[in-house]
């Protein structure tokens, strides 16, 4: 169906060698977009290229440090030179540190909000501009339910992921004449490496979440790839500045 198929497209998924970011990578490669997967870690994201591979698509890794803005350029750069073009960019890659609010180091606060909100913002700078050349684009960025919700034990990573959700707002308002759409989503309870980490530190989250969650379990980061492909292709060419829960009705439960 032509509104799902990205053939022909090129993406770039930061964080794209696990977790949700893989899970939204494994979607769009399936639709067949060539995938870049961006990340650090090469010996994980050389795993990450071959598996995408396996679905008939071509990738590659470009290193990349989400905090280091000419790191982000670069990687927008690097991705037009190799594959002539840019079609998608998923803004995922993304961190956190759990302390008491009172007890977080300056410095500490600013590493969560240089990576997942600073970091992001440079990204999509970058991008408008091939985007613009193209005549449109596609920019997905991944907030939380923590854009949502306050979180006791993560204040920088909450306040990143709420400016997410604004920033989206904001760049989709001002691309919108340049065909380019901003959308973020909105991930709930997905069992990945850093919520894994997160029911080790904070007592009774798992039950928490079951509890509330009216789908009865954790997502897994293949509930990311549907609405990956839906925000990266023609069907949503008239949403912009959206902002999608994929939490399993987290957000609706009261």
């Amino acid at each position: 169906m032509k509104l799902f198929d990205l053939t022909g497209k090129v993406a770039v998924v930061t964080g794209g060698n696990g977790g949700i970011g893989l899970g939204m990578a494994r979607g769009l490669a399936q639709a067949g977009a060539a995938v870049v997967v961006a990340a650090r870690n090469a010996a994980k994201s050389a795993a990450a290229v071959a598996e995408l591979e396996g679905f008939g698509v071509k990738s590659a890794f470009i290193a990349l440090d989400v905090a280091d803005p000419g790191s982000c350029r670069g990687l927008i750069a690097q991705v037009v030179e190799r594959f002539d073009r840019l079609d998608i960019l998923v803004n995922n890659a993304g961190m956190s540190i759990r302390k008491p609010p009172e007890a977080y180091e300056l410095g500490e606060w600013l590493k969560v909000i240089d990576t997942n909100l600073n970091g992001v913002f440079v990204l999509c700078q970058a991008a408008h501009a091939p985007f613009k050349r193209q005549g449109g684009g596609k920019i997905i960025n991944i907030g939380s339910m923590m854009s949502i919700f306050g979180g006791a034990y993560a204040a920088p990573y909450s306040t990143s992921k709420g400016g997410i959700v604004q920033l989206t707002k904001s760049l989709g308002t001002a691309w919108a004449k340049d065909n380019i759409q901003v959308n973020a989503v909105l991930p709930g309870w997905i069992d990945t490496e850093l919520t894994r980490d997160a029911r080790a530190q904070v007592k009774g989250l798992n039950e928490r979440v079951l509890a509330r969650t009216p789908a009865g379990r954790w997502g897994v980061p293949d509930d990311l790839s549907g609405v990956a492909v839906f925000l990266a292709g023609a069907a949503s060419d008239f949403v912009t500045g959206a902002a999608i829960p994929v939490d399993g009705g987290y957000a609706s439960e009261f």
